[in-house]
C-alpha cells in the first residue's frame, strides 16, 4: 500500500478474495490521475518488490496510456486505474462479496 501511497496513488483498497474466487487471494486496486502516474506506481511496486522480496510479476498487461495495467503477482493482483476507467470496471462491485482489509484515500 505504501508503494502506492508513495507515488501518489489514490483511493487504495486491498481485497481478502481466498473465500470467493480462485483466480487469486487478493487484489490491491488504486487509481492514479494521468498516464504518466500509473507508469510510476507500477515501476515502483516492480523495483520495490523485487528488492524485497525478489519477485517479478508473473505477467503485466496494458499500460499507462490506456488508462490501466494489471500486474499479475500469483496470489496478489494489483489493478492501477484511471478513475473512469475503474468506475467503468468497477471491480470493488463485481466482488463485493470480498471483504475489504485495507481502504487507504
Amino acid at each position: 500500500m505504501d508503494l502506492i501511497s508513495d507515488k501518489k496513488g489514490e483511493k487504495i483498497v486491498l481485497t481478502d478474495l481466498r473465500e470467493v474466487s480462485l483466480i487469486a487471494d487478493y487484489f490491491v486496486i488504486c487509481e492514479a490521475n494521468s498516464d504518466r502516474q500509473i507508469n510510476a506506481i507500477v515501476d515502483n511496486i516492480r523495483v520495490e518488490v523485487k528488492k524485497d522480496f525478489d519477485l517479478l510479476p508473473y505477467h503485466v498487461e496494458g499500460m499507462g496510456d490506456a488508462g490501466w495495467v494489471l500486474m499479475d503477482y500469483s496470489s496478489v493482483l494489483v489493478h492501477v486505474f484511471n478513475p473512469d476507467l475503474r468506475a467503468y470496471y468497477d471491480l470493488e462491485g463485481l466482488w463485493v462479496t470480498a471483504p475489504v482489509l485495507v481502504r487507504m484515500q
